[in-house]
């Protein structure tokens, strides 16, 4: 007798154009699944990845009942508008005190009576505490979110070191912008972002707060953020590496933060590294896991390190 197999729930995914509060466009998609969704999801990429890279996912998050929201960062992928050139001034603090701000924005304005919830992969798990709307996410799923401090990567760090604070700085200087796309490194970057990510200190504090003078504190928002975070890393991730996710984590004070650390063999699988979580492979596997987390808070695996809200933390 053969095994019926349902078909896959109805989903909708519609174009549209958000407008952030300088008046910049970014490009992003709508994700709707059949009926009343059971909350909204926004995906925040990784640095110079596309928003359609998270397309296979956002489906099936909403095939399993959430809204979703994927968007380009300015500069990147749909929303670069023109020669980089142009938009040498943009840095990652950009992309989060305007862009996943007008995502976040966006979400609670058009599910205003729905759970808000983030997944971040890499950079993007930073963007959320430059947010001011990040303070209205009830839960949090970053894979591989750290703050890329040079000394904190993983194998292969002298080449990486070369790779992305020699070369890219170098390039960017002779072209107005780090040509990624020509290097087979997925997006070209604005000069501001390359320049942040090639000359990065070891703290935020020091990494930010020289981009504003006289203005309002960049990192304000981080202990705005009173949800709970699930922070999962990939053992061979040199990015993502532990002390790179804790250096993050910390920032944090107002959350409750879990952190996973997991092996490739964990999903059956001999290799995942920084990006591979993504791939549409782990939809029975890993994928699971952050589904369980976004529904319920439920955890699959057991926490390498939980940090607890800190006394006066977002207060």
């Amino acid at each position: 007798m053969d095994r019926f197999t349902p078909p896959a729930p109805t989903v909708s995914a519609s174009p549209l154009s958000l407008t952030a509060a300088d008046g910049y466009l970014l490009a992003a998609h709508h994700w709707q699944p059949e009926g009343v969704p059971r909350a909204v999801v926004v995906i925040n990429p990784a640095t110079a990845v596309k928003a359609a890279y998270y397309h296979r996912y956002a489906r099936f998050l909403a095939e399993n009942g959430f809204a979703v929201l994927t968007y380009d960062y300015r500069g990147i992928g749909a929303s670069r508008q023109g020669s980089l050139r142009r938009w040498c001034h943009v840095s990652k603090l950009d992309w989060g005190r305007y862009d996943c701000e007008t995502a976040l924005a966006w979400a609670r304005q058009t599910y205003p009576d729905l759970p808000l919830h983030l997944v971040a992969h890499s950079i993007g798990g930073l963007l959320l505490g430059l947010a001011p709307s990040g303070a209205a996410v009830q839960r949090a799923f970053t894979v591989g979110s750290q703050y890329a401090y040079w000394p904190d990567y993983g194998p292969g760090k002298p080449l990486m070191w070369l790779r992305w604070h020699v070369l890219m700085p170098l390039l960017t200087a002779v072209l107005g912008y780090f040509p990624a796309r020509r290097l087979g490194w997925h997006e070209d970057l604005p000069a501001g972002a390359a320049y942040e990510w090639a000359f990065r200190p070891a703290s935020l504090e020091k990494s930010y707060r020289r981009h504003v003078r006289g203005g309002a504190d960049p990192l304000a928002h981080f202990d705005g953020f009173r949800g709970e975070m699930l922070a999962v890393s990939i053992t061979d991730d040199p990015f993502g590496t532990p002390a790179a996710i804790r250096r993050l984590l910390v920032y944090y004070r107002g959350a409750r933060r879990h952190h996973v650390h997991l092996s490739p063999a964990a999903a059956g699988v001999e290799a995942i590294g920084h990006f591979a979580w993504f791939h549409e492979r782990f939809r029975p596997t890993l994928w699971q896991d952050s589904l369980a987390w976004l529904q319920d808070g439920s955890l699959t695996r057991a926490p390498r390190e939980t940090l607890v809200p800190e006394t006066g933390a977002g207060a």
